[in-house]
């Protein structure tokens, strides 16, 4: 009994990177907020129902790929927070042999955590080249979708080179493809987990070692790869060229203002921390004026809504609602664009309680709610110099701005 609609991720790793001509490793590169292989999985981690993650290694690399994954603060966030299952398995001397070590293991893994080995097996697993970070949330629901509706399925792009055969010597050709016929294969290629893991088995009783991917070995032993919508930015890194290249990134800025009059009764609550004062925001939710401010600027950036239009105050389902619990649901709309943050800086206007000594925890409650790390999050506090309703303790005002990007 496979885990209906799980499916586990394999992150092949174990080349040797020989082509890139630098001396390391592609998937330790920089990049972002820390490597290749971090920046590859980031999509996968924000995709529900991902059950185990199996990276391959180079022999005698498991600690390296391991530092590698972990570099970017994001990663570890997301991992510590979804809690899934992260293996390592050293890679074979070819990418099938990679793949069938890492499904091998998947499936030990899951016999071990149950006495039948079927009963907590995903249903599907998609298999990513881990030098292709660019890959999208988009691709990967593309490649989910058509596997869940055929059993087998591949991202790919036309061709839009004139492709041709040749002979022995590679310098006569001998014939074209059919360009309107042909398509450029990427990855991840999603497939039924059981169906591949035995294919892969018959073709190491036939020593079939001539696959090249596993659309090769499903084709050969099970049927038909379905095609479904890559993207020409899913690229892979092969050579040192192809990481020094941009990619063109869209650019937004969002401001999110808010105030709530502070009462007598009510906790006072910023950025999800509750700080001990006599007075708290007055509010349908539970007030954190600090994250309703959040809010409006990410969900304005991405000109979406705002936070009104979302949680009403008319509806009582928000009544004494948890701030953090809006702010991550309307994040995600946000991420559901394809939007990622670059930074969010915040301006609390209080004149009491002393802000400065909460700010560290209210940082890390911001970043641990948006699942990125406390440096693109920075918040500072103003008093009212004695004037106005700020100044008269009889208020609370946040500033909020954001960036946020994604590619072209």
């Amino acid at each position: 009994m496979k885990s209906k609609g799980c499916f586990a991720l394999i992150l092949t790793a174990a080349g040797s990177s020989s082509r890139m001509g630098t001396g390391l490793k592609k998937e330790y590169l920089p990049m972002q907020d820390g490597t290749v292989l971090s920046t590859a999985i980031k999509p996968f981690l924000k995709t529900g129902n991902l059950t185990h993650i199996i990276i391959t290694h180079p022999d005698g690399q498991r600690d390296a790929i391991e530092k590698a994954l972990l570099s970017s603060p994001e990663v570890s966030a997301l991992l510590s927070k979804t809690g899934i299952p992260l293996l390592f398995e050293k890679g074979g001397a070819t990418r099938q042999e990679s793949v069938f070590h890492a499904m091998c293991a998947l499936e030990k893994a899951c016999a071990a955590s149950s006495d039948d080995s079927t009963t907590h097996v995903p249903e599907f697993v998609l298999i990513h080249d881990a030098a292709r970070p660019w890959v999208s949330e988009a691709v990967v629901q593309n490649v989910l979708e058509c596997t869940a509706s055929h059993g087998a399925a591949v991202p790919s792009t036309p061709a839009v080179d004139t492709l041709a055969f040749t002979d022995e010597s590679k310098e006569v050709i001998t014939g074209y493809a059919d360009r309107p016929h042909t398509f450029c294969l990427q990855t991840p290629q999603g497939f039924r987990f059981t169906e591949l893991l035995a294919a892969h088995r018959k073709a190491a009783a036939d020593n079939n070692t001539a696959c090249t991917d596993d659309t090769t070995i499903w084709a050969a032993y099970c049927g038909p790869v379905h095609l479904c919508e890559g993207s020409a930015l899913n690229k892979k890194i092969t050579f040192k060229e192809d990481i020094q290249t941009e990619v063109p990134m869209q650019i937004r800025t969002g401001l999110g203002y808010d105030l709530h009059r502070l009462v007598e009764g009510r906790k006072l609550i910023l950025g999800g921390v509750e700080i001990p004062f006599e007075k708290g925001e007055d509010g349908h939710s539970d007030g954190d004026v600090l994250l309703h401010a959040v809010t409006d600027a990410l969900l304005g950036a991405a000109g979406i809504a705002d936070i009104g239009e979302l949680f009403p105050p008319s509806d009582n389902t928000w009544k004494d609602a948890d701030s953090g619990k809006l702010l991550q649901a309307a994040w995600k709309k946000v991420q559901d664009e394809g939007w990622n943050l670059e930074n969010l800086d915040c301006v609390v206007a209080l004149e009491k309680p002393k802000f400065l000594p909460w700010r560290e925890q209210v940082r890390t409650s911001i970043a641990n709610l948006l699942g990125c790390s406390a440096d693109k999050v920075f918040v500072k506090a103003k008093t009212g110099e004695g004037l106005g309703e700020i100044g008269h303790g009889e208020a609370a005002a946040v500033w909020a701005t954001c960036l946020i990007s994604r590619p072209c």
